[in-house]
């Protein structure tokens, strides 16, 4: 894609949604990251409907350590891979109590040194939680940086990269949202909303739909 079409391309996207939120529900810092580490491979509505409760009783480390993992498992058992999630959750706000006086850290670095925190965990929770401009490569993510020729690369660290290089500093804030969020409602992965979109004219996608 061409300077001039990734400078339009964010320019609509940011008209049509300047302050774009994730969809996940969090209470504060700590939460977010729980949310964050129970969406892998599972949907924001799904961990939205099973965090509702358990952030009701816990919203910071000490409060989960002490819940322990046979109930967080009850709480969350209709997320998929629950066992390990609740394993990781345990484990990740025991080392924030052991390790960062039970705060949240604020580089990507040191949050991944938590079990469960990947790359993609982590840039999240640095953009939401810290305002910094990182780019989480979703599927959603990959999926577009590949279709409209954003940022086309076979890896997503390869996406990533690109992303931040190309996307104009001023929209790199909320870049990732907009990502998301136009990937999850209308460049869907099976069949795109091409007729819709207020980015086509200059995406590169070649097999655009059109009805």
């Amino acid at each position: 894609m061409k300077k001039a079409n990734i400078e339009s391309f964010f320019a609509r996207l940011q008209a049509a949604d300047p302050e774009p939120k994730g969809e996940l529900n969090y209470a504060n810092t700590y939460t977010l990251l729980v949310a964050v580490v129970l969406s892998a491979q599972a949907t924001d509505v799904g961990v939205n409907k099973a965090t509702k409760a358990l952030f009701e009783e816990v919203d910071n480390p000490e409060a989960m350590v002490k819940l322990g993992e046979a109930k967080l498992k009850q709480h969350i058992r209709t997320i998929g891979l629950f066992n390990t999630k609740a394993k990781n959750v345990i484990k990740l706000s025991r080392q924030l109590l052991e390790n960062f006086d039970g705060q949240v850290p604020e580089t990507r670095e040191e949050l991944e040194t938590l079990p469960g925190v990947g790359r993609k965990t982590a840039n999240v929770v640095c953009n939401i939680a810290f305002g910094q401009p990182t780019i989480a490569v979703d599927t959603h993510l990959f999926r577009l940086g590949n279709r409209t020729g954003l940022a086309p690369g076979k890896t997503p660290l390869e996406v990533e990269r690109k992303l931040e290089k190309r996307i104009p500093k001023v929209y790199l804030q909320h870049a990732h949202h907009w990502l998301i969020l136009h990937g999850r409602y209308v460049c869907k992965a099976r069949k795109p909303d091409c007729p819709s979109c207020i980015v086509n004219d200059v995406c590169g996608y070649k097999a655009k739909t059109t009805v």
